[in-house]
């Protein structure tokens, strides 16, 4: 959990004095040092307030409740070593796919760097996602916790493999193909025409314009997670030993 790793977080403490600091103030530091100054606060009061403290970059926010469960499994991810990046990707399934429902967040900075379009399966649903698999050829979407492979080329282009880090949740995700490309419905104009986005195969597909840009940052085991309400359990449940 995330309180697990406030030891290494003592130094940033000494560092600061010990007035509080408001919002403004927290947006202009590093995540690791909000954290610290709020450390004898509880778990949930700590997300909030590193929420709170987010650049938004000009872009919408996503909720407080997928950003909570999405850096709960983040740090216990970063503390086993699983993932190495401070770079978080939040896909939000509960949202129309007619809205830009996935970021990207730089945790060293508190900036969202990108918030965009993203598909989900044809099997998953029309508008919104509703179901969900971890089968091969499901053509369905797979929620959970992924940590980011290498870039490829493949049909779509430049790609990025998933590797799925939930038993029987998303752990098929690099034997069903399943990766983050671009695609050409995956655009304004397709929903336009369409009346909703275009889906995948299974893919977390992106615009094509901004594929090469956001799998560049993401790429060598950075964390992606993937919200739905539907999902009742915690990522320590399922988690890949």
């Amino acid at each position: 959990m995330i309180y697990k790793i406030y030891p290494l977080m003592v130094f940033f403490l000494l560092s600061f004095g010990k007035d509080s600091l408001n919002t403004a103030d927290l947006k202009k530091v590093p995540t690791a040092k909000v954290i610290a100054k709020v450390e004898n606060l509880t778990v949930d009061a700590k997300i909030e307030t590193i929420y709170n403290a987010l650049n938004p970059n000009n872009f919408k926010m996503p909720e407080l409740r997928t950003f909570s469960e999405a850096l709960k499994g983040f740090y216990l991810l970063k503390e086993r070593g699983v993932i190495q990046k401070d770079i978080l990707t939040l896909v939000d399934f509960s949202l129309s796919s007619n809205t830009k429902r996935l970021w990207v967040i730089d945790l060293s900075t508190n900036t969202i760097l990108f918030n965009s379009l993203v598909a989900h399966g044809r099997n998953t649903g029309e508008e919104f996602a509703s179901t969900f698999s971890n089968i091969n050829s499901s053509f369905k979407s797979s929620l959970g916790f992924y940590a980011t492979g290498e870039i490829y080329q493949g049909k779509h282009g430049a790609s990025l493999r998933l590797d799925g880090l939930e038993n029987g949740v998303n752990d098929n995700a690099r034997e069903r193909g399943v990766v983050m490309h671009g695609a050409d419905y995956v655009s304004e104009s397709f929903i336009r025409d369409h009346k909703r986005l275009g889906r995948s195969q299974g893919c977390p597909a992106l615009p094509v314009e901004l594929t090469d840009e956001i799998i560049e940052t993401i790429k060598g085991k950075s964390c992606l997670y993937i919200y739905h309400p539907s999902r009742t359990f915690s990522m320590e449940e399922k988690l890949i030993s």
